[in-house]
């Protein structure tokens, strides 16, 4: 196990805030294996590599040698986290919780070594509460103290309603650290409040109060807004090895480094290394991201995919000199088609008739192949994507829903 000064720099490493320094370097002197705790509730059925980023951070402590506990929410999620929210959210049905529980944790073993992960519900222990017990933990924090957060202040001066059960969530995930008896808990930043309700429940019980640990929330691929899939700037952890590709060369150069920062291994000293590399041109940036496309289809599938990705994508935009931000049309699927009306639906030519003067003259290509006939009618059948090129400087992939 590393020295606790090397553990602690470790962890720091592209964290958002951290409290504080000081604790967790108290506890690791100890020399014992530390509890880091990482909650979610299963409200959706799978997760892109946004949500991956603090999963990321677990797995760093996990290298360390600390024991780590991935806890599924299912009873908070029935409450239902208003983090960030200026409405009450809709409570989940104990069907739709036990089936996105059962996806998300499979999904998270693409990240985390199952051997040294242990998967707890809170349920387990909250479930069992008697009246008094959980009237014994609510007593623990103030109406008052609840008001601090940022989200129930606005609704509350706006009249906005605010149901008591929403003020039991930070409480329960709060006790989920009393019940794992908790040295570290990490989330987003927008898990802050509930984090430190974590720390008071924790004093409040008589143990020694957690680290808390927020990282950033990561940008997606257009780079200005958070990754989402209502924005679709995202990629999921399910999508294929070539969109996984494809999407990933499409971000830009500084996003590059952030995402290699959140989302892969590397170390400090590694990335501020790399960023010399590309600066001083002893690498190209399109190398650099490349290697960062093939390390995520790794990740998520496997390394023959990540090469097989790798030579698709080269073949399609390098060998035949297509451009690497190739904008995407999604098209429903369709039996059928006519190629002139689809260019047009895609925005490649002004008409149906523009677009068969340019097929007859040699200048629509799909996938790399000249395309001779206007009549030619396509069966666009889901999952499929291809590259139509209409003249010399027009391109667009099509993706059929």
């Amino acid at each position: 196990m590393m020295r606790p000064e090397e553990q602690l720099e470790r962890i720091k490493f592209g964290v958002a805030e951290f409290i504080s320094d000081e604790d967790l370097l108290k506890k690791l002197k100890k020399g014992q294996p530390l509890n880091i705790k990482l909650g979610a509730d299963p409200t959706r059925p799978d997760i892109h590599i946004g949500h991956t980023v603090v999963i990321n951070k677990l797995r760093t402590f996990q290298e360390l040698g600390h024991k780590v506990y991935f806890l599924i929410g299912d009873f908070t999620a029935m409450i239902g986290d208003p983090s960030g929210k200026n409405t009450t959210r809709p409570m989940l049905t104990r069907e739709e919780i036990e089936e996105n529980g059962r996806t998300y944790a499979k999904q998270i073993f693409k990240i985390l070594d199952p051997e040294k992960t242990e998967i707890v519900y809170n349920s387990s222990w909250i479930g069992k509460m008697t009246p008094a017990e959980f009237i014994r933990m609510s007593a623990q924090y103030t109406v008052a103290q609840m008001l601090e957060r940022d989200d129930f202040t606005k609704r509350y001066k706006s009249g906005t309603p605010i149901g008591i059960h929403e003020f039991l969530y930070p409480l329960t995930q709060g006790y989920d650290s009393v019940a794992l008896k908790a040295d570290v808990e990490l989330g987003g930043t927008d898990q802050k409040f509930n984090l430190l309700v974590g720390r008071a429940m924790q004093s409040a019980y008589g143990q020694e109060a957690q680290c808390v640990l927020t990282m950033p929330i990561l940008e997606g691929i257009d780079g200005v807004n958070k990754m989402s899939k209502s924005l679709d700037n995202y990629i999921s952890v399910v999508d294929t090895p070539k969109d996984m590709f494809g999407k990933t060369m499409r971000i830009s150069d500084d996003l590059m480094y952030r995402w290699y920062e959140l989302l892969t291994d590397i170390t400090a000293n590694q990335l501020s290394q790399l960023k010399t590399d590309v600066n001083e041109k002893r690498k190209h940036p399109r190398e650099v991201k490349v290697n960062l496309a093939k390390f995520l289809i790794k990740r998520f599938h496997s390394e023959a995919a990540a090469q097989a990705a790798e030579d698709e994508f080269n073949r399609i935009f390098v060998e035949k000199g297509l451009p690497d931000d190739v904008p995407e049309f999604e098209v429903e699927a369709e039996a059928q088609v006519g190629l002139p009306a689809l260019m047009v639906k895609a925005g490649l030519v002004a008409s149906n008739g523009e677009g068969s003067r340019l097929i007859q003259g040699g200048g629509v290509q799909i996938d790399s192949e000249k395309i001779s006939d206007p009549k030619l009618k396509m069966d666009l059948k889901s999952g499929q994507s291809f590259v139509v090129k209409a003249g010399k400087k027009k391109f667009v992939k099509i993706k059929v829903k």
